[in-house]
């Protein structure tokens, strides 16, 4: 009977946890994409390139967070919560919560960076068609595209296996942001009671 309960309980919190980040998401690709698109059709080519990188670099680092959470080990963080050291219990419930944290890490983020840095592509190549009066766009439409690709794929490669290597520190390094955000704005990221006993 606890086991139906268990299940039930698991597919009603995975029901919530799926409508909130599919309105998250909703929220924050407006968002993001507002700010960005703005920025970029306002100022230099450099500065919209600059914009781009951090946009690819954005998707990377969050991609590298969600590997490391899902390859690392909930037992090297009980020492330390042993000893009362507060950062490893909020990376013990990061762990926890691989799955939510892996999906919005790699997914949520990771798409909307995607999506974004293709919109921005986009107006980087008007931009640039419209200042050196470029009368067929297609091959530098192409080329960009590609080198945002190429870069978003190597770069993720490359984050795959410093995640890997390094899990336990990065889950430390987001614990100690999770760790600020409850404490100083009062935004309890893992609500659900099970995380919060350990």
């Amino acid at each position: 009977m606890s086991k139906k309960n268990d299940v039930g309980m698991y597919e009603k919190y995975n029901l919530r946890w799926v409508i909130l980040i599919t309105i998250w998401t909703f929220i924050m690709a407006i968002v993001i994409s507002v700010i960005t698109e703005g920025l970029v059709k306002n100022i230099e080519i450099a500065l919209a390139f600059i914009i781009l990188l951090i946009i690819i670099f954005m998707g990377i680092f969050f991609d590298i967070i969600g590997i490391a959470v899902t390859s690392a080990e909930e037992k090297s963080f009980h020492a330390m919560a042993a000893n009362k050291i507060e950062v490893a219990k909020y990376a013990i419930r990061l762990i926890r919560n691989a799955g939510q944290v892996s999906n919005f890490c790699n997914d949520v983020i990771g798409d909307i960076s995607g999506i974004i840095s293709g919109a921005i592509s986009t107006t980087i190549i008007y931009k640039l068609i419209a200042i050196y009066d470029i009368k067929d766009g297609m091959l530098l439409s192409i080329t960009l595209t590609s080198l945002v690709a190429a870069f978003t794929v190597g770069g993720k490669a490359f984050g795959k296996s410093i995640a890997i290597m390094n899990s336990e520190k990065i889950i430390l390094m987001t614990a100690k942001i999770v760790n600020i955000i409850d404490d100083k704005l009062g935004i309890d990221l893992f609500s659900d009671k099970k995380n919060r006993s350990n």
